[in-house]
């Protein structure tokens, strides 16, 4: 981009004696919670000018370490200090008076408020008791226009699209002056062209000599934007570093402690028999509107179809249609030649649907049930778990066990309840059942998302195996590299309809955003 300072002239900034102290200092930090040490003895500093990337797998204290710093969290022992001053935050007031802002991965967005009543949200007018809603607005202009957010202030939030929303919550932090902002995997649900407009703007962000601290389970992004980046790994520092002259693998291997080797995978689908067939399915979401509209599309046997698209496009509404759980309105569902109308979720299982939900906590598992129980949730009340009635201790143990071992869930036991487990782990354990009835067709929704990369390589293996033995896979997600190395097609939606079905040959992440953002004719030639 136009302006950008290379990372190299970011990281090599004096930092010895004489130079100003780093906008921030994180001394020491640790903080223990029941059971486990979150934060380690952790030394983290980010300078004026920089962007300062924190890796680390699920559960690697990422996230103890951000809310330590907007207050959500007190360290037990370690000091925080802001251009050198010692400094204690008891909660997001502190964090924010001292001029440090949190862009979050889930928007913290009123959709029924206006952009500038978002913006000036919790802050109290400079006209008390008086509104200084046309100031605030003219600012929100000024402030889009510097750093290219532009977004009407007078719209609503709900009328906003992704990439929008996102502006918003920069714009916000801005208005209130923050010289430190956090940024929680803020690529997630944005397409190729908003990432490269995002990024644009933290480089502005940077040249205004303000210090970003950038979460990302996406390494390119990282190596493309960061001036340095740290690892954490298990609570602990295992390395600062430059992000000049690193790779991919070199950080991959920081983070997990071993080697990882992308599959380069030559597979290509044969003209086997159709398992999946949707024809002119329409589905309304839960506002009573309409979120697929007249949707064609078939998976084949042995085959990925990757759906990509921006959120809140109708792939969710489209997941839940084919396992029951969202009666269409219009159109029909056939697996392997047989119809699901009138279907409810237990039959469509019968029929051969594995579903792997987007919200894992809300549609697929119970964080108070345990392990095992979770691993049964859906066979609890079938042989050989169970015989007229009583379950079989043994049979569940020696099944929970397999699982366990064969998808590398991390548990204590398999007594322990969910909720303790990561995220990564909790997909994992999601899969596994899913996968144990080898389902003709496996519908698999942002399996991926907001697990490290350890993790994510086990799903993407456990993919594969599915679409070898010849199930149908269809994987919804939101991150494009991850449906350029899994999918033979990509259909791409768009407003819930299916706009453009994409060879793997043919497809680029420039066609697909493309595609995302609801431009199906190509650009005219000069």
């Amino acid at each position: 981009m136009d302006g950008a300072v290379p990372a190299a002239d970011a990281a090599s900034r004096p930092s010895g004696a004489g130079a100003a102290p780093p906008l921030l200092e994180m001394s020491g930090i640790t903080k223990r919670f029941p059971g486990v040490v979150a934060n380690a003895d952790v030394s983290f500093d980010v300078r004026r000018g920089e962007v300062h990337a924190l890796l680390g797998e699920n559960g690697a204290g990422k996230s103890t370490l951000m809310k330590i710093l907007y207050g959500l969290h007190r360290p037990d022992e370690g000091e925080v200090r802001i251009s050198g001053e010692p400094v204690r935050l008891r909660g997001p007031k502190d964090a924010i008076a001292r001029r440090i802002g949190m862009i979050h991965q889930h928007f913290m967005l009123v959709p029924t408020l206006t952009v500038a009543e978002n913006v000036a949200l919790g802050l109290r007018p400079k006209r008390w008791p008086l509104t200084d809603a046309a100031a605030v607005a003219d600012q929100v202009a000024e402030l889009g226009e510097r750093y290219h957010l532009q977004v009407d202030p007078s719209a609503y939030v709900w009328q906003l699209a992704v990439g929008e929303r996102q502006r918003v919550e920069i714009l916000r932090a801005l208005y209130r002056d923050a010289e430190l902002l956090v940024l929680d995997e803020p690529t997630a649900v944005l397409t190729p062209q908003e990432v490269d407009d995002l990024f644009h703007t933290l480089r502005r962000l940077r040249e205004d000599d303000r210090g970003l601290i950038f979460i990302s389970h996406k390494l390119h992004e990282v190596l493309d934007l960061a001036d340095r980046v740290t690892v954490l790994r298990n609570g602990r520092v295992v390395e600062t570093r430059p992000t000049a002259g690193a790779t991919r693998e070199d950080l991959a291997r920081s983070m997990v402690g071993r080697e990882l080797h992308r599959v380069v995978d030559d597979h290509r689908a044969g003209d086997t028999e159709v398992r999946l067939a949707i024809t002119g399915l329409s589905v309304d979401g839960d506002r009573g509107t309409r979120a697929v509209d007249d949707a064609h599309l078939e998976v084949r046997a042995g085959e990925i179809v990757g759906v990509a698209g921006v959120s809140g496009n109708g792939q969710r509404e489209l997941a839940e249609a084919i396992a029951a759980l969202r009666d269409p309105t219009a159109g029909s569902i056939n697996i392997d030649g047989l119809a699901l109308d009138g279907c409810g979720p237990e039959e469509a299982r019968d029929l051969g649907i594995g579903y792997v939900p987007e919200e894992r906590m809300r549609d697929g598992a119970i964080g108070a049930f345990t392990v095992a129980e979770n691993l049964l949730l859906l066979d609890h009340d079938r042989a050989p778990f169970s015989r007229r009635g009583v379950m079989i201790g043994s049979a569940i143990r020696e099944h929970c066990a397999r699982l366990i071992e064969q998808f590398s869930v991390k548990t204590p036991s398999a007594e322990t309840p969910v909720q303790a487990l990561s995220g990564g782990n909790i997909q994992k354990l999601i899969m596994a059942r899913e996968l144990d009835g080898e389902p003709a067709v496996l519908v698999a929704a942002q399996p991926t998302r907001g697990v490290d990369i350890g993790a994510a390589e086990q799903i993407h293996a456990a993919l594969r195996a599915q679409r070898d033995r010849g199930a149908a896979v269809l994987l919804l997600s939101e991150d494009l590299d991850e449906i350029l190395d899994l999918c033979d097609r990509v259909a791409v939606m768009f407003e819930g309809r299916v706009v453009g079905v994409v060879d793997r040959a043919e497809a680029t992440p420039a066609a697909l955003g493309l595609l995302m953002a609801g431009v199906t004719e190509p650009a005219p030639t000069a």
